[in-house]
């Protein structure tokens, strides 16, 4: 079982969905987590609350991933007061889906770019910087990225910089024995815009039928699952990987 006693673990949009399970699943481990919102103050606080009923220290910090002052105060708030970290999980993101390309907005363009890219690429580069030496940084990604599909030309265009970021990181951060990888989502049931998806949905029964494993959609425990390997001592030789996990389906 994955120890992640002593660690300190940073997850970026932590207060529900994927990088709420992510969080839970660290904090089980033995780790320190610190949980980023915005503007969603109950849950963040709920999910500090369930994750120091697992044992560990855990605490919310609201910060905007699109505004770099808020990055800055975000890692300065987590190095000020837990002395380090030692695992950063860039999560945070919005999705628009089913909608044609010929159809985006500018506005729909600047608040995907802000967050998912722009967000992502200097939580990343924040990461690098003040990460621990044999740290961990993980981009959660979308399996968007890894073939063309009609209706999110805009969503699957906004996580595609950063991913090829990890890579760039990797390569640039691995003398020091830190890690950076992606996980690449299918869509998942209980996050994001399928955050409320009912059981007879069509969109349920027809991306269930998608996957050779299981028959379903997946859940935010699947990627917290990727997310533990990542963070542990088996994925200490492992960089620059981007793992989908989507049931088996190869989108």
């Amino acid at each position: 079982m994955t120890d992640l006693t002593g660690q300190v673990a940073l997850i970026t949009g932590a207060s529900r969905g994927i990088g709420r399970a992510i969080a839970l699943r660290y904090a089980a481990l033995g780790a320190t987590v610190v949980i980023n919102h915005v503007d969603d103050h109950a849950n963040a606080a709920d999910v500090a609350a369930e994750a120091e009923k697992l044992g560990g220290a855990a605490c919310a910090v609201e910060a905007d991933v699109a505004v770099t002052a808020e990055l800055d105060r975000l890692f300065e708030t987590t190095l000020s007061r837990f002395g380090a970290v030692h695992i950063v999980v860039a999560n945070a993101g919005v999705e628009v889906i089913d909608q044609p390309a010929l159809e985006v907005t500018e506005e729909q363009f600047d608040r995907l770019f802000a967050i998912n890219t722009k967000g992502a690429f200097f939580t990343l580069q924040k990461a690098g910087k003040h990460v621990a030496d044999d740290g961990r940084i993980i981009y959660i990604g979308s399996s968007t990225t890894c073939n063309p599909f009609a209706g999110v030309g805009l969503y699957g265009s906004s996580k595609m910089a950063p991913r090829y970021l990890v890579g760039v990181l990797a390569l640039e951060l691995g003398a020091r024995g830190v890690t950076v990888n992606t996980i690449l989502p299918t869509v998942i049931e209980g996050a994001g815009v399928f955050t409320d998806i009912d059981d007879d949905d069509p969109y349920r029964r027809m991306n269930a039928g998608f996957r050779p494993i299981g028959g379903r959609m997946g859940r935010p425990g699947d990627v917290a699952d990727a997310a533990e390997y990542f963070a542990g001592d088996l994925a200490a030789w492992v960089s620059g990987q981007h793992l989908l996990v989507s049931g088996g389906a190869q989108m």
